[in-house]
């Protein structure tokens, strides 16, 4: 159990309603300061990973390593050491070996979204469900009840570099829904709806909430996402020099959490005048329009993904890998994991690869899909995904 807890994510405390209340008091002073009618509640430095985050989310974290060009097995130069998150370094192992990414590891209690920009995921699953996706693809995950993943990061470019850009964000489950029945949704980038500003200097990738009149790709029957009144979403807003783009204000208002994370980029304009420092963290008024711009004389584009929705108002207890409610559920999730785990492992490696030549697919109890305009035929060679000969010659 303590190898699982090493191998996701460390102890954090236990954040409840009241203390939630306390930081909105304790922001509220600190922007004070602040012209009236600011939508800038607070602007905070976000330098290091996992950033912070507002109910109803739990965790959030940017990759962006420049992986070099891939071997024969689709591996790293180097060798990991297990637990390899140097941020000075130009690409991490994670806790791979000589593949990077994450081998497989449980959850119970919460959903995970992984946001790709750049970059290839192999996804795999104690359901036997299995998939390639990335570069604009994003993958929707309700750990429910209790699920093993991986995530492995294969380096399928022999010949030129594997650059890999990616937000994995954590949406907590209220505790009605902790123990629903694990699920996944892989929205294709071709389904994925943007929104583009006319002089073409901004734009905005819909992965979650509405947005004009831009309805996004749905997320699994369970997700606190599901729910309107929620009003989750999930944007990332790209805005070149010169570039503006205005927020709207959300449709419950200030009963809404919002935050945006300036993640790349070294120039960014709110409301006009207030200038903000690179990775920050900026929590808004989500009842007030919000404008966005950089400035003409910058000399790089920048990137702002906004996080946004109803906080679910419930205990939240988290160790490693689980998110419950109290500490009593918290040790069940451990006694449940050692006696069931979740279902077993059901692939021949802890991180499993699949063939270079396998394209984007998604693997989903018995039925496979691919994104549109694609077939299996077009798709790089056919796969079981049940431990086939063609798996175990590319495992880590």
């Amino acid at each position: 159990l303590s190898l699982i807890l090493a191998n996701v994510v460390p102890f954090r405390t236990i954040k409840t309603p009241q203390k939630e209340q306390q930081e909105e008091e304790v922001s509220s002073m600190a922007s004070s300061s602040r012209k009236k009618k600011s939508a800038i509640r607070q602007i905070r430095s976000e330098t290091s990973q996992p950033m912070s985050t507002n109910e109803p989310f739990l965790f959030l974290v940017y990759h962006k390593d420049m992986y070099p060009k891939g071997d024969e097995k689709m591996q790293a130069p180097k060798q990991g050491n297990g637990a390899d998150f140097n941020p000075k370094a130009p690409y991490r192992m994670y806790h791979g070996d000589r593949v990077p990414g994450f081998p497989q590891h449980p959850h119970r209690g919460f959903e995970t979204i992984t946001a790709t920009m750049e970059g290839i995921i192999d996804h795999t699953d104690s359901l036997k469900n299995g998939g390639r996706y990335g570069n604009g693809d994003l993958q929707w995950m309700t750990a429910g009840k209790g699920i093993v993943h991986g995530e492995m990061f294969p380096l399928v470019n022999e010949d030129r570099p594997n650059t890999l850009r990616l937000f994995q964000i954590w949406l907590n489950l209220p505790s009605r829904s902790k123990m629903v029945k694990p699920d996944y949704i892989m929205h294709w980038k071709e389904n994925i709806q943007t929104v583009e500003s006319k002089d073409k200097k901004a734009k905005v990738t819909i992965w979650a909430g509405n947005l004009k009149d831009k309805t996004p790709q749905p997320p699994p029957l369970n997700s606190w996402a599901k729910e309107q009144k929620n009003d989750v979403a999930i944007w990332h807003i790209v805005v070149s020099p010169g570039g503006k783009f205005e927020i709207p204000a959300a449709a419950f208002g200030n009963e809404i959490n919002r935050s945006l994370y300036f993640v790349e980029g070294s120039d960014l304009t709110l409301e006009g005048d207030e200038q903000i420092p690179p990775k920050s963290r900026i929590d808004v008024n989500a009842g007030m329009t919000l404008s966005i711009s950089v400035p003409p004389s910058s000399s790089s584009t920048s990137e702002v993904l906004m996080l946004q929705g109803r906080p679910i108002g419930e205990p939240v207890v988290q160790h490693g890998p689980f998110v419950m409610n109290t500490q009593t559920e918290i040790m069940q999730a451990f006694r449940d994991y050692q006696r069931t785990r979740f279902g077993g492992w059901p692939w021949p490696e802890d991180a499993q690869i699949f063939p270079r030549e396998k394209g984007r697919f998604s693997k989903k109890g018995k039925k496979t899909e691919y994104p549109p305009g694609l077939s299996k035929a077009s798709n790089g060679q056919d796969s079981s995904l049940d431990s086939s000969t063609d798996e175990k010659k590319n495992t880590t």
